[in-house]
């Protein structure tokens, strides 16, 4: 059974995602998730190489988390053109591994993605980490969005939902 851990069609399913930018080691970058009165979320700001920075990011604990085997993540987006990377954790804490799992959804068109569990690498702080335990069967703590690799300059990516699939569960048509 898909289980929707965000669905954006109010201001308040906003308010509990935080930006976590590169300012958190001298970067100058910004970010927002705001909610868009149209009924979906925008991930937006800049991304700038200043101070060695390079990446901005919001993220937000899943309440309750999913119940079950999750074998894919799906989210219904639209893109500006960049590549995206959607963050899994597993804790609630603030610094560790997160899994990581890159997409580039079309600009300007709303459309379903499904990303796979094994899809989701294990990363910290930008670097691989082989020896994490594996993501599938554990809980999802975290979800967060995610921009870098070089992608300097504006950005906004429009979320309409986020939510899990269990084998077999595939989705239907984009808003």
């Amino acid at each position: 059974m898909p289980e929707t851990l965000f669905l954006f069609d109010r201001p308040e399913a906003v308010a509990a995602w935080s930006a976590i930018d590169d300012r958190v080691m001298g970067g100058v970058s910004r970010s927002a998730l705001r909610f868009d009165p149209v009924g979906h979320a925008v991930f937006s700001g800049q991304v700038s190489p200043d101070h060695n920075g390079g990446f901005a990011s919001v993220r937000a604990a899943v309440s309750p988390p999913p119940t079950g085997d999750v074998d894919a993540i799906e989210l219904v987006v639209r893109g500006d053109g960049h590549r995206y990377k959607l963050n899994l954790r597993t804790d609630r804490g603030f610094d560790g591994v997160s899994y990581q799992a890159a997409f580039a959804p079309p600009a300007g068109v709303w459309v379903r993605l499904r990303l796979t569990i094994d899809a989701f690498q294990p990363s910290w702080r930008g670097r691989a980490v082989p020896d994490a335990p594996p993501l599938r069967g554990a809980r999802i703590e975290q979800v967060g969005l995610m921009i870098a690799d070089r992608q300097f300059g504006p950005f906004a990516l429009a979320i309409a939902t986020i939510r899990t699939l269990a084998a077999g569960e595939g989705g239907g048509a984009a808003p």
